[in-house]
Formats: C-alpha cells, structure tokens, sequence
C-alpha cells in the first residue's frame, strides 16, 4: 500500500527533464553534503526541501519493485512511532515541527537510496564532496589556534577538570558540533583512501583524514573521542578479518587480537605522554566533581522523571517539545535543550517504542553493514568504513545529543542509504 503510487507518472519519459533529473538529483546532493558545514540553516533547508521534491518526481516516474527492505521497514517504523507520538502529545503543535524535521531528513536518505540504487558510480562523488566540506572546515578550524584566540576562550570552562583547554569549532560555532560532524566522515575518508586508485585522489582523501583527526583531536570532545576509538578498533579489525582469510589458522586468530592489543597499547602512551589529552581524558572519571558531567547528570535524572510520567509514547518528537515540557521537570539552574543522551531522548520523545525502533535501526544497519564487508564485492570497502561510522555515533551519542543536528544527521542518513542501496554481494566461492 505504501509503494502503490509509485510509477504513476511511468508514461512520463520524454524531454529533456525527465531525462537528466538524476544528473540533477545527484548535484542537489553534492551541493548538500559539501555545505554542510558552511552553508547557513536556510539553505540547508532549502536543499532539503530539493531533495524531496526531486525524490517525488523520481519516486513517481519509477514503479517501485515490490519490496521495502529491512532497514526501510525500520526506518518506516520510527516513522509511524513518531507519527503516534506526535498525535497523542501534550504539545502536538511543537511536535509537529518534529515530526516535519525528521520527514525532510527522510526524504533526504529517500532521494541518496533512489540514486546510489539506479546509479551506484555516484557514492564516490557524493563522499568526495562530504570530504570537500570537511576538509575546508577542519582547515578553517586549525586556523583559529593561530589568531585571537579569546572567542575560543568562551568554551574554556573555569569550573571544569580540563579548565583553561582551547576548544576549535570552525564554522559550526561548536566544537562538539565540529567533531560529531568530522566523526562520521573519517571513515568514508580512510575508505576512499583504500578504494580510490588515482594519486591525486588518493593525496585528498589522506589529506582530509590527516587534517580532520587533528581538528577533532583539537576539539577536545571527550565523546567523540571515544567515537573515534571505537570506529578505529571496529575498522582495524574488520580490515585484519579480510586480510588475514588465506593466513594459517593460529595466525588468522592471533593477529586481530595483536593488532588491536597493539593499538590499544600505543593509544594509552599517546594520552599519558600529552598532557592535554591526559587532563581531558582524566576528567572522564572525575564525576560531578567536573562540571560537565554533573550538568549532564541532572539533566539525565530530570529526563528519566519525564520518562517516568509518559514511558510509551513520550513528549513527541522535536527539540520544541523538548524545551516546553523540559521545564517543569528540570532541576534549578540546570537548563537543556535536549536530553544529552541519544537513547534517553528516544525514549523520552517516542517512549519505549521510538527506542526500540532506534535501536533495531542500529543492529539491522550493523548486521548489514557486516554481511556487505565480509561478502566482498564492490561496497565491501564502503561497508567496513560505515560500520565504522555509525559505531562512532552511537558511541558518542550515549553522552550527547549533537546527532540530532543537521550536520550530522545527514551524514549517518547518507551511509544508511548506502547500505539499503548496495546489491546483495555474489557469493565468494573462495
């Protein structure tokens, strides 16, 4: 029922509009992913907007194959959860304007899965213009440590553990919104990296993963420096599993653990030697006695009151439904604007249901992202930097909420669509 109307307009092939509207589709999308983060929050809406209206116009030229798919059946189900949550909301207006949010992020991933499905050799355009955008933004950022550095200064908490730490944020105007961005797009550049094969475009996706781990280094982020860890790790070992396919038994299960024990080890030197890294790093463990974790503390406590109050459908989606109901449970001189927790704002927006359905998003995408790496093929490489990706945003988003903004949002929709997207891998007969 859902896929019926698709097609209606199937006779409408000829012209010249009909023709190039993928061409088309495809430059929305590169306009898009490289100005994330430069282009102001209205024409990052007026793209949006693009996308969707172009998905229409594709959706209706071509009858759909009959079939959703896994991760779209769940992706549509966090639709119709939010849909609810939205209708039995104590403030429907606000949640509106949610539920208007996330439809246009999903007729971004809608348009991103119909191109990469019909025209596959776009992924790498599109991740070249991701790493473009990134590569200007982290160069930007870098920039700032050597002029007036007393706008930076504002993100110095004198309260905190870490007191007197310089923060870049670039032109997000946020370092943690500058590394959640940079987060997501290192693996697509150490993947391009492996996959491209001209010197020149090799030197660029080096360049921008160089420079963007130093821009999120130097954002000082612990969260998405756990991020960044963890996608290493799941990255490095996804590479060692292929790599080590014709090896001798003891050493195909030895060298992973080697690797990584060695990573590990290597890791821990880095961050005891630096001591800016150790200070940030030591802060984690320092409780309320850091000011950023006690901050975050009450507004967790705060949210599971919330939760408590409206368990199975919630506030309804959206930060304006968020900042209505937020206040009559917030502890005093603790305001948010979100929950700084990605499950804990799930469930606080769509109940349990919304965070089952994120959840499941999340595994299926995992499973699939695992299944295209290790089925070889042509999206093996794009797979193992993606579920690389996506573990450095569920990591991070245990202790922020950064995900939900539109600079990074779009980036984990993007590897999504190219999951849904890619065709089942022939069997490896080796």
């Amino acid at each position: 029922m859902l896929l019926r109307w698709q097609g209606l307009l199937s006779d409408w092939s000829a012209g010249p509009l009909a023709a190039r509207l993928l061409p088309v589709a495809g430059l929305v999308l590169c306009a898009l992913l490289a100005g994330l983060p430069l282009v102001t929050r209205s024409g990052l809406s007026l793209l949006i907007l693009a996308c969707a209206l172009l998905w229409l116009l594709l959706a209706l030229r071509r009858p759909s194959n009959g079939s959703v798919g896994e991760i779209n059946g769940w992706i549509l189900a966090i639709l119709a959860v939010a849909l609810l949550a939205t209708g039995f909301s104590p403030v429907p207006a606000a949640a509106a304007k949610g539920l208007l949010k996330l439809a246009s992020y999903l007729g971004v991933y809608a348009l991103m899965h119909e191109l990469l499905s019909r025209a596959p050799r776009w992924w790498d355009r599109l991740v070249a213009c991701l790493l473009t955008g990134s590569l200007l933004t982290s160069v930007i950022g870098i920039r700032q440590l050597y002029g007036d550095t007393s706008a930076l200064a504002r993100w110095s908490d004198p309260n905190s553990v870490a007191r007197g730490t310089v923060r870049i944020y670039s032109t997000l105007e946020n370092p943690n919104l500058l590394a959640g961005y940079l987060l997501p797009v290192l693996p697509l550049a150490l993947v391009a990296l492996l996959r491209w094969r001209r010197p020149a475009a090799r030197l660029f996706a080096l360049a921008c993963l160089v420079i963007g781990s130093i821009a999120l280094v130097l954002t000082f982020s612990r969260g998405a420096w756990m991020g960044l860890v963890a996608a290493g790790a799941v990255i490095l070992l996804l590479l060692m599993l292929r790599l080590s396919r014709r090896w001798p038994p003891l050493w195909r299960r030895l060298a992973p653990l080697l690797v990584l024990g060695g990573g590990a080890l290597l890791l821990v030197l880095v961050v005891w030697l630096v001591e800016p890294l150790r200070v940030r790093v030591l802060s984690l463990v320092a409780g309320r006695e850091d000011s950023s974790n006690n901050f975050r503390i009450n507004v967790w406590l705060a949210v599971l009151d919330m939760i408590q109050a409206r368990p199975w459908l919630g506030i309804g989606p959206g930060n304006d439904a968020f900042n209505i109901i937020y206040p009559l449970y917030q502890q005093p001189k603790f305001n948010a604007l979100s929950a700084y927790s990605i499950p804990l704002e799930l469930t606080v927006e769509a109940g349990i249901p919304g965070l089952v359905a994120g959840l499941g998003l999340v595994v299926v995408s995992l499973r699939r992202a695992l299944h295209l790496a290790s089925a070889g093929g042509a999206f093996a490489a794009p797979a193992i930097g993606i579920a690389g990706a996506i573990t450095a945003l569920a990591v991070q988003g245990l202790t922020d909420t950064i995900f939900f903004r539109p600079e990074v949002q779009l980036s984990f929709w993007f590897c999504l669509a190219t999951l849904a997207a890619a065709p089942e891998p022939a069997p490896d007969r080796r």
